[in-house]
């Protein structure tokens, strides 16, 4: 039952369709012309390293690992479980929960401040309620690299105060994202600053950036600093991009990417790249985790963007098809354009007249916009997994490889 039922969830994820399957989508790195069809990237493919076989025939693995990210109990597991070598499989989530034990509270020590206020803003997000995403695959590139380099399992201090650090970061983006898009949910929850509003928002968010940049100082490696400060650079340097637009259509996508990885990728590829040189002195090595973050967070970004339209409120824990509101036109609405062109004079406008945000999402779901995204977002874990297959094997590895499958099969 389990099977049949993750089956038909599957065909409804991906938009699968017996009559006629949806085109596929750009290759990486080119810019999507309206007249691009590339040969569709497949599970099995040989970037992955997987064995050719049908999505039929993969998807009890993929049923499992939807489950197992849900469910990490092995009690709560799909019955299509079996399909999968309990030695080979590794629950990236029960590997780092030795690492990012206490995570939280030893974020709140960073945040030590005497103003009651500004202590309850500053911990707000930090209700150990998150999925710690982002700490999690910097724990786990930090012990795939350095098994990698001296066999060693264990995660070095100054490592795991980078996932500290990354999180704080994030967090911090956060609460100015708030500010600036006038958000009243995050979570499930009120922001910031629609509890203490935007002037007292902002400086909870500066707070928790300069804390860890104080964090960041202490681990006292130059290199580490100068790597992680570039995250800071590129976050705001994404929130420009994403106030502005483009008139070609040609260079949107390009425009959308480049912001993509700015406000989301970089941070956990900037965060492995700093693990990976903490553990290792190979070059290689910080190039591999490196590019493996940088892909893992472009998919992560992409599979948020189909999700602003295909999940609910109150399961997404913001409002649904909050990206067109505030004006932004991401992957779903771009591949939508190349069906119903009359879209990008309302791309232009930012969706700014009374219907439009209504017209632009019948669109986007009446076409193969939602299906394209998923499957670009397929391509770039496809990337991230080729990436880490060239480290030293660990359970780590495989792990990580575990994550990017994750990243797609994700709900909210």
């Amino acid at each position: 039952m389990a099977l049949r039922w993750g089956w038909w969830w599957w065909r409804w994820r991906c938009g699968a369709s017996a009559r006629r399957a949806p085109p596929p989508p750009p290759p990486l790195g080119s810019v999507p012309g309206p007249g691009s069809r590339p040969p569709p990237p497949t599970l099995g493919g040989a970037m992955c390293h997987f064995p050719q076989r049908s999505s039929v025939s993969l998807f009890p693995k993929i049923c499992n690992i939807f489950w197992r990210f849900h469910h990490t109990s092995t009690s709560q597991m799909c019955s299509c479980s079996k399909t999968v070598s309990d030695e080979k499989y590794q629950d990236p989530f029960q590997l780092g929960r030795k690492d990012l034990k206490n995570l939280y509270e030893d974020i709140k020590k960073e945040l030590l401040v005497s103003t009651a206020e500004l202590r309850e803003m500053c911990e707000y997000y930090f209700d150990g309620k998150g999925k710690a995403f982002r700490p999690m695959i910097v724990v786990l590139m930090a012990r795939a690299c350095n098994i990698h380099h001296s066999n060693s399992r264990e995660v070095q201090a100054s490592q795991r105060s980078v996932a500290i650090i990354a999180e704080m970061i994030h967090t911090a983006s956060l609460v100015h994202d708030d500010v600036i898009d006038d958000a009243n949910s995050r979570r499930g929850k009120m922001t910031v600053n629609q509890i203490w509003g935007e002037r007292k928002a902002v400086l909870a968010g500066d707070f928790i950036l300069s804390a860890a940049s104080l964090a960041l100082a202490r681990i006292g490696n130059t290199t580490i600093i100068s790597v992680l400060t570039q995250v800071i650079e590129d976050l705001v340097r994404g929130e420009f991009l994403q106030l502005g637009s483009k008139e070609n259509e040609n260079e949107r996508f390009a425009h959308y990417l480049e912001k993509t990885f700015k406000k989301t990728a970089s941070l956990i590829a900037n965060s492995c790249k700093a693990v990976s040189i903490l553990g290792c002195p190979d070059p290689k090595v910080h190039e591999i985790a490196y590019q493996y973050g940088k892909n893992v967070g472009i998919a992560f970004q992409l599979i948020d963007d189909v999700l602003d339209f295909t999940s609910c409120a109150d399961h997404l824990g913001k409002p649904a098809a909050a990206d067109l509101k505030l004006g932004l036109a991401t992957g779903p609405v771009l591949f939508a354009c190349r069906q119903f062109p009359e879209m990008n004079a309302m791309i232009m406008r930012r969706f700014s007249k009374p219907g439009d945000v209504e017209r632009a999402r019948k669109y986007v779901l009446q076409s193969d916009g939602v299906q394209q995204t998923t499957y670009l977002a397929q391509r770039y874990c496809h990337e991230a997994t080729r990436e880490i297959s060239k480290l030293r094997p660990s359970p780590e590895r495989e792990a990580l490889i575990q994550l990017t499958e994750m990243v797609l099969m994700r709900d909210k």
